[in-house]
């Protein structure tokens, strides 16, 4: 487990500064503890200074994990995030896309959302910014990059994709033969 290098930091924070905007500072300036970001085995978690500090006991080679996820750096050192970071980005999301009850089970099984299936979208969203993809109960579902903006999504067709998906709560249930 080791502090991210200025190369890594600066890819995991624009990446969150895509979803999230200038409240990525909020992640680490919080009011009840401090927190940072380490990797461990091409992972990046979230964690607390307390946190870390008392994992600095238990050698790397044991260390299974340490706070939450947030993402992995690809073997071509891109950084991905994991669906883990979800419940940090939701309240902190700028943009938005709500699904029809309909569309819902389509994005829990990794398709995009189309025109058809789209309850509605935040105001002045534009072209490949990254969205929270919630139920219309407020439920986040997952996230994703905006295919078109908002106001190209009125006149969009309604089998045109207006959402990528990126990743989805669906993922630990597709993903469980592979553990």
């Amino acid at each position: 487990m080791r502090q991210l290098s200025e190369d890594e930091l600066r890819l995991v924070l624009s990446k969150l500064v895509k979803y999230i905007g200038d409240n990525s500072k909020l992640l680490i300036e919080r009011h009840d503890e401090t927190y940072c970001f380490r990797l461990h085995k091409e992972r990046v978690y979230y964690c607390s200074e307390r946190l870390m500090k008392a994992s600095g006991n238990i050698s790397n080679d044991n260390l299974i994990s340490l706070g939450t996820c947030f993402g992995k750096f690809t073997k071509t050192k891109k950084f991905r995030l994991a669906m883990t970071a979800l419940e940090y980005l939701a309240p902190y999301a700028k943009f938005k896309v709500w699904l029809k009850p309909s569309a819902e089970q389509s994005f829990l099984y990794g398709n995009h959302v189309l025109k058809s299936g789209l309850g509605r979208i935040s105001e002045n969203t534009n072209q490949y910014q990254g969205v929270v993809v919630y139920s219309m109960a407020d439920l986040p579902l997952g996230f994703g990059v905006a295919a078109k903006s908002t106001l190209s999504c009125r006149n969009a067709d309604p089998m045109a994709i207006v959402c990528f998906h990126e990743a989805d709560i669906g993922e630990y249930l597709r993903n469980e033969d592979i553990l």
